[in-house]
């Protein structure tokens, strides 16, 4: 029998979240592996880029990057091994019962996220976003994003991103 002794997957969740210590052991006994992260990452993960209008931004618009990787409640250890492995990021609700691990830093993402995609790359056609996304957050740190050249460019990049393709 399970540890929740046949609790459902939202009591689960909600005795998790009473006792954080019971899911920072859990996190901790994971130990997630490289290739098994490229493999989550490459069934579950997402990278996007929102350009959104924005008055207070000199362009018009803000520009966010954003690495996901969304799972049921009952798997939120699984977001939070993904959180510890990278060493940034957030876990929240997504919506109902979805959790989402998401990493927003311009910093996080071109220190940690694009590095590790680069050196262990993607075995899908997701690969092929991930390279745009990483464009993006190269123009973003390099302040490209706050020009009106530099929103251009990215628009471009995006428009081509997140396509369907056969795997």
């Amino acid at each position: 029998m399970s540890e929740t002794g046949g609790q459902s997957a939202g009591k689960t969740w909600k005795a998790i979240s009473r006792n954080p210590q019971r899911l920072n052991v859990q996190v901790r006994l994971m130990n997630l592996e490289t290739q098994w992260v490229v493999g989550f990452v490459d069934g579950e993960g997402c990278f996007h880029v929102s350009i959104n209008p924005h008055k207070e931004m000199a362009v018009g618009y803000q520009v966010l990057p954003e690495f996901t990787v969304v799972q049921h409640q009952r798997d939120v250890q699984v977001l939070h091994g993904l959180k510890a492995y990278f060493g940034c990021g957030v876990v929240r609700v997504n919506h109902g019962d979805r959790m989402a691990y998401r990493v927003r830093s311009i910093e996080h993402l071109a220190q940690r996220i694009v590095p590790f995609f680069l050196k262990h790359p993607l075995k899908t056609s997701k690969n092929i976003d991930f390279l745009k996304f990483r464009d993006v957050v190269l123009l973003c740190q390099a302040g490209e994003h706050l020009t009106e050249a530099g929103i251009i460019k990215i628009q471009q990049i995006t428009a081509q991103m997140n396509r369907s393709r056969t795997r």
